[in-house]
């Protein structure tokens, strides 16, 4: 199961305008820990810095189950739900919360392409909520990165 940290960076950007404007943005990044959070976020970030500056003014841990992507989403959804349970010894009913990430371009959209991902599940759930959040883009592990050793000469 990945590890996502959310992220928030200060940096300079141009606007259309062609003006210039400090700007803090948070970002999600699938890591394995805060260290490599931030080296990646720096990493991915840097190109649009205008001025070359840039601050990771925060880096925290942020459960996530499942992140469902939709071709022309332009904002993030975080979905939270129960999953729903029947404890066979007591038959008394248990709710289990789950948080989802989605990509979608509208609150509809986001629903529809939640539902879509969840197709197919074998267990009961509700939808106990769907929220916009402020995330720019997530980054997911490049795992075609592969370190190369040095060999010595």
């Amino acid at each position: 199961m990945a590890t996502y940290f959310e992220t928030k960076v200060k940096y300079d950007r141009t606007l259309e305008t062609g003006a210039q404007k400090t700007v803090t943005e948070p970002y999600l990044v699938d890591a394995l820990s805060f260290t490599e959070a931030e080296a990646r976020i720096i990493e991915e970030m840097m190109p649009f810095a205008t001025t070359g500056e840039l601050a990771v003014t925060a880096v925290k841990r942020v459960k996530l189950d499942d992140i469902f992507y939709s071709e022309g989403g332009d904002r993030w959804y975080k979905v939270k739900i129960n999953m729903i349970t029947i404890d066979e010894k007591t038959a008394v009913e248990k709710k289990t919360p789950s948080n989802s990430l989605v990509q979608a371009s509208s609150f509809k959209g986001a629903l529809d392409t939640f539902l879509e991902g969840m197709k197919g599940t074998t267990f009961d759930y509700e939808i106990a909520s769907i929220v916009e959040t402020p995330l720019m883009d997530v980054f997911q592990a490049n795992l075609d990165k592969t370190p190369v050793a040095k060999q010595d000469e």
